[in-house]
């Protein structure tokens, strides 16, 4: 069941257009990360899907109804959606159990205690009730925030960067608490976040902005290996781009040699020879080895920890250094044979 559906919506800031015919949909109890650099539009469509921004263009629906057009305006209020602020929000003034129950009005007492005391027990923080926010941790905060939201019974969930403020240190394992959370009550949501480690961890589909539109939208893992732009592509982490110089019925050319067609998802007959186009490659998938004969050396190496990161220069090209991932050391001026291993290898055409 599709819970969010938003149609070709355009956001304006004094006539500058921030999100620019978007389209996004959010299905039952699935959780969509809006990634992006600062600026790109990601907090304006979560404002949007709210009710604190005005739209210009297109339709915003929540479970079948409109919520948002350019002539609709449903209040916040009576949108039934729950939201996560970066700062939490929570009422100083006010104890756990007491930040939990503000705004459950509708309910009587008893009611009313019956579902914070099973907010409580949700986010594991029942011995806790009766402190107050500046008496518990960062994630102990942000598990009240939650479980606030959580309280009303929302439709959806809409989180503004929430972990930012945790430490690191415990920042992943209350990602993994929060997201178990969501999946257990049933609530979908939209997470919107600058940190792609956090979407990977978080999110069941992550959604790459750029310049108030989707790029694209996927899993972490299509998005990674498939990815439709090289702007996606960097995004997501290193690649290189090696120039096709020639194509053959099963295989294009590059500076590193043939590679197989057999391997990746490439129509040949879209691949013109009048254009240039160019194999994205990943550098874990590429493998170096000594050989003092080999067209390639070593220009630098970094240590990462669990890899060595080397940047390998072709004396023969005057192609871009390649950067790779290799479990072995390599002094700086060897020679060394490139091999590749493809699962999906992605082909794209530059001016």
């Amino acid at each position: 069941m599709t819970k969010l559906v938003i149609n070709n919506l355009t956001c304006q800031y004094d006539k500058n257009t921030v999100i620019d015919n978007l389209s996004l949909k959010l299905e039952n109890n699935e959780i969509v990360a809006l990634l992006g650099p600062s600026g790109c539009g990601k907090t304006t469509l979560l404002r949007a899907i709210a009710g604190l921004q005005s739209i210009a263009k297109g339709e915003i629906y929540l479970s079948d109804k409109l919520i948002s057009s350019a002539t609709t305006m449903l209040a916040s209020e009576k949108r039934n959606i729950g939201i996560i602020f970066q700062d939490y929000a929570l009422f100083p003034h006010l104890t756990v159990a007491q930040n939990i129950a503000f705004g459950l009005t509708k309910l009587s007492a008893e009611e009313s205690k019956g579902r914070v005391d099973a907010m409580l027990n949700l986010v594991k923080l029942t011995d806790f009730a009766t402190r107050y926010p500046h008496e518990i941790s960062g994630g102990q905060q942000q598990r009240v925030a939650i479980a606030r939201a959580l309280a009303y019974q929302p439709d959806i969930m809409l989180l503004d960067e929430p972990f930012s403020n945790i430490d690191s240190q415990s920042r992943g394992e209350i990602m993994a608490e929060i997201r178990q959370i969501l999946k257990a009550q049933g609530v979908p949501a939209v997470f919107v976040t600058h940190s792609k480690d956090e979407a990977f961890a978080f999110a069941d589909k992550l959604a790459i902005f750029n310049q108030g539109k989707i790029e694209q939208i996927d899993s972490a893992q299509a998005l990674y290996q498939q990815p439709v732009s090289p702007y996606v592509a960097d995004f997501m982490g290193k690649a290189n781009y090696l120039e096709v110089s020639d194509i053959h019925q099963h295989s294009v050319s590059t500076v590193i040699g043939d590679i197989a067609m057999e391997t990746m998802p490439i129509d040949i007959s879209a691949m013109q020879k009048d254009k240039r186009h160019v194999v994205m490659i990943r550098p874990e998938q590429l493998e170096l080895s000594a050989n003092d004969n080999g067209k390639f050396a070593i220009e630098s190496s970094m240590f990462c920890g669990s890899y060595w990161l080397h940047s390998i220069i072709c004396e023969q090209s005057s192609a871009e250094p390649i950067e790779v991932h290799s479990h072995l050391s390599f002094d700086q001026n060897t020679r060394v044979d490139v091999s590749v291993s493809i699962e999906n290898a992605v082909t794209f055409i530059q001016p």
